[in-house]
């Protein structure tokens, strides 16, 4: 946060999402960011900040703690299962890793409860399959 010149005031730990790597060209990142409602996030300087390091916001619905739990399930599979506990040596090898790990492992291998343990790709063809979509 602090290398976007993004500082939160705010006391205790934080919900929010952003990638952002050590050494990183800011100029060339294009990302989301994620958080709740809160003041501090929906302010003028704030979201000014986050449109000159052409950032798209994104905001949990008010009064819904739930919105943001597929999020962070993914994101909480992704640092626990995949990414290396030192990191990655650049960008490029983070964004090719990471890439792979959502388009390839996440939504075609790996097994998820909700779809009674199938992956989401295999779980959309058998639904396919179901209802006569093709």
């Amino acid at each position: 946060m602090e290398g976007l010149g993004l500082t939160c005031k705010q006391p205790g730990p934080h919900k929010y999402k952003l990638w952002s790597m050590p050494g990183s060209n800011v100029d060339a990142l294009m990302g989301m960011f994620h958080s709740d409602q809160g003041s501090q996030y929906a302010s003028r300087k704030f979201r000014q900040r986050l449109w000159r390091y052409r950032m798209v916001q994104s905001m949990s619905r008010r009064g819904n703690c739930w919105d943001n739990a597929p999020m962070e399930r993914l994101f909480r599979s992704l640092k626990t299962e995949w990414v290396p506990s030192r990191g990655y040596q650049s960008l490029i090898a983070a964004r090719k890793d990471v890439s792979y790990y959502l388009m390839v492992h996440y939504n075609q291998r790996r097994p998820h409860a909700f779809t009674g343990g199938l992956a989401p790709t295999v779980a959309e063809e058998k639904l396919k399959t179901v209802s006569g979509i093709s």
